[in-house]
């Protein structure tokens, strides 16, 4: 890592010429980064598709203007140097090579870039001492500045209210997919699956660690076991359901929320104490995924209520009965 950051150069070493060079390719890189943007939204966001397009030809306009100030004052040779060869310059995070990016993600990591871009402009500008270098730099920061305001322009050109909505409720049910469903089958499986265990050992023991350890190994081992099932179930590519990653995640974290929850009362000392919590615990558990399936899923409260609130009482009824027995 020394070597490498030792052949860097510092960008308060660079000469005119080098700034023009980084200049331009920055704008090619930012328009290749726009375009990929593009293709990766077209399929189910087609207006916001044409909004990058349209920045990635504005960043090609920009880059042209560049070349024709350095041929004008440097001559036809541009020297390669992109911002990986400058010390403490900003660096592009590689957001558009992952899979599945959220629309709203695509447009944070925009407004980034173009927030980089100002911040290189003005330190570009008060660097050389040619007027019309000078200019051109302070033109393109000012440019940059106002991508915002030309992005609204591209919207209100691209994206009617009635694309806007289209686009809207893709990515609600692509977050759904890929966050909520998966997040929703784990949350019922830690919540409802280890009921048994958990109130089996904590009546058949009536000691309450033991309960707790019992509690958090199958709290634990489920959630690894879902988000694995998860992920390794379906690549989202067909399905569209997004990133597995994303999806075993979800599905892992919320199924071991769900066991735990009611274990925990059980780092009570007292048996009865912990009990009590603990069932008070399952029961806003379920309640919270009837809720869930009804803001989501658009399932009727009480149908959600009556389905998830039977299948965990059988299930706890269950445990307290072998526990007991």
């Amino acid at each position: 890592m020394l070597s490498a950051l030792s052949f860097r150069r510092r960008f308060a070493d660079l000469t005119e010429q080098e700034i023009l060079a980084l200049a331009i390719s920055s704008e090619e890189d930012d328009a290749r980064i726009y375009r990929s943007f593009a293709e990766r939204l077209r399929a189910d966001y087609p207006a916001s598709a044409a909004i990058f397009d349209g920045m990635a030809v504005e960043e090609d306009d920009h880059r042209q203007r560049l070349i024709d100030l350095h041929r004008a004052r440097f001559g036809e040779v541009i020297p390669l140097i992109r911002r990986e060869h400058v010390a403490g310059f900003y660096a592009r995070r590689p957001t558009w090579l992952a899979q599945n990016l959220s629309l709203d993600t695509i447009r944070g990591e925009a407004r980034a870039m173009e927030k980089a871009a100002h911040d290189f402009y003005i330190r570009a500008a008060a660097r050389t001492q040619d007027a019309a270098t000078r200019k051109l730099l302070g033109d393109l920061a000012a440019a940059e500045a106002g991508h915002e305001a030309h992005a609204q322009g591209l919207e209100d050109r691209h994206l009617s209210e009635d694309a806007r909505e289209v686009e809207n409720r893709t990515a609600r049910r692509q977050f759904i997919l890929t966050w909520v469903q998966p997040g929703l089958a784990g949350l019922m499986d830690g919540s409802v699956s280890t009921l048994a265990p958990i109130f089996a050992t904590a009546f058949a023991t009536q000691d309450t660690w033991t309960t707790f350890l019992v509690g958090a190994a199958a709290s634990v081992g489920a959630g690894i076991s879902m988000g694995f099932t998860e992920a390794a179930h379906d690549d989202g590519v067909l399905s569209g359901r997004g990133s597995p990653l994303k999806r075993g995640l979800a599905s892992g974290v919320m199924t071991t929320i769900g066991g735990m929850g009611h274990a925990l009362p059980y780092l009570i000392p007292d048996f009865w104490t912990a009990t009590t919590i603990a069932v008070a615990v399952v029961f806003i558990e379920l309640w919270a995924i009837a809720w869930i399936q009804n803001r989501f899923m658009e399932t009727p409260f009480l149908r959600a209520a009556l389905r998830v609130v039977l299948g965990g009482a059988l299930v706890f009824a269950a445990g307290v009965l072998i526990g007991g027995g």
